[in-house]
């Protein structure tokens, strides 16, 4: 049995925390070829990651003459088609073996990177940052590629950034790029649904994400129709808005319509001796700079006044100031 922890000394995961590398290992399984079995063909998907630990593999590509034009030559302790598993690619190639060999490879056989992102978000994500990084560590010097390749460069950061369960942007996305989107004013809205536990516990957690998928839906409606910023998912039920260009009676306006968009949601219709259960929620919201200079004091800021105010009983809207922190 082949041992898949090789894969930790690889370009693509050698950055990788331990935990991390602990579960890719338990995801990975070996796949053995006979001389001039098919690795990949041109056309597929390149939906795993391939290391060679003994044997050979060529790569080519068909003609239509029926030749086949050799392009790459692999042997032990190679990585194969990485650069297109990083990109999430189609491969424009074709592989085979060249005599006897064994691979290990991720996810292993039967698993694909959909359900690992199901399993274990944060793991992908990081695969997902580090497949940018290799990529664009490569490309960097030719300016043309990263030009030509932008799109799917920008799918892989989505893919990276994405909450799987409602499709909004991860808290990590925001502290990753908020120096780059930051816009004077931008506000920064805040939502936590009331009275949540009651509805987990009592109707359990598939009614508890419904519920995050429908306000996720209502958040990325108004983004679409404002057509600027991101709906973001930040802490478990808490999710939100961020804005840029955004002053203080748009934003306003924009936390009524959302505070009313969820007061108005269809309830949790009533099963057996459990009442229906209403929708409400409890919202804060800022604006930068407006509210505070330094983005961390002013995020953490309107975070707290948030909880404080869920505590006390929510359903309503509070707008955090720099002077109720600062006085």
């Amino acid at each position: 049995m082949l041992d898949t922890t090789s894969i930790g000394q690889t370009e693509l995961f050698s950055t990788m925390l331990e935990n991390e590398l602990a579960y890719i290992y338990s995801r990975s399984g070996v796949l053995q070829l006979r001389s001039g079995g098919r690795l990949f063909s041109a056309g597929e998907k390149a939906d795993r990651f391939y290391l060679l630990q003994s044997g050979g593999i060529r790569v080519f590509k068909s003609r239509p003459d029926g030749g086949e034009d050799e392009m790459a030559q692999y042997e032990g302790g190679d990585s194969i088609g990485d650069f297109d598993f990083a990109r999430r690619g189609v491969y424009d190639a074709s592989a085979c073996a060249t005599c006897d060999s064994e691979l290990v490879v991720f996810p292993g056989v039967g698993l694909s990177m959909d359900t690992l992102a199901v399993e274990s978000p944060n793991i992908v994500a990081r695969i997902l940052l580090n497949s940018i990084v290799m990529i664009t560590s490569r490309i960097k010097s030719t300016q043309k590629i990263y030009v030509e390749n932008t799109s799917w460069i920008q799918e892989l950061r989505r893919q990276a950034y994405e909450d799987p369960g409602t499709g909004l942007w991860k808290q990590s996305f925001l502290f990753d790029e908020i120096n780059r989107i930051l816009e004077d004013p931008t506000a920064l809205i805040m939502i936590k649904p009331d009275r949540f536990k009651i509805l987990v516990d009592s109707r359990g957690h598939a009614a508890g994400d419904e519920a995050m998928v429908r306000i996720a839906m209502i958040l990325k409606n108004i983004n679409r129709r404002i057509g600027r910023g991101w709906a973001l998912r930040f802490k478990s039920n808490e999710a939100g808005l961020l804005i840029n260009k955004c002053g203080a009676s748009s934003a306003e306006k924009i936390v009524h319509e959302l505070y009313n968009a969820i007061s108005s949601l269809d309830p949790v219709p009533a099963k057996g001796n459990l009442a229906a259960f209403p929708f409400s929620c409890t919202l804060s919201y800022a604006l930068w700079p407006e509210d505070g200079p330094v983005w961390d004091v002013l995020f953490q800021g309107n975070y707290g006044l948030l909880l404080d105010t869920w505590k006390n009983g929510g359903n309503k809207i509070v707008r955090y100031k720099k002077a109720e922190k600062q006085p």
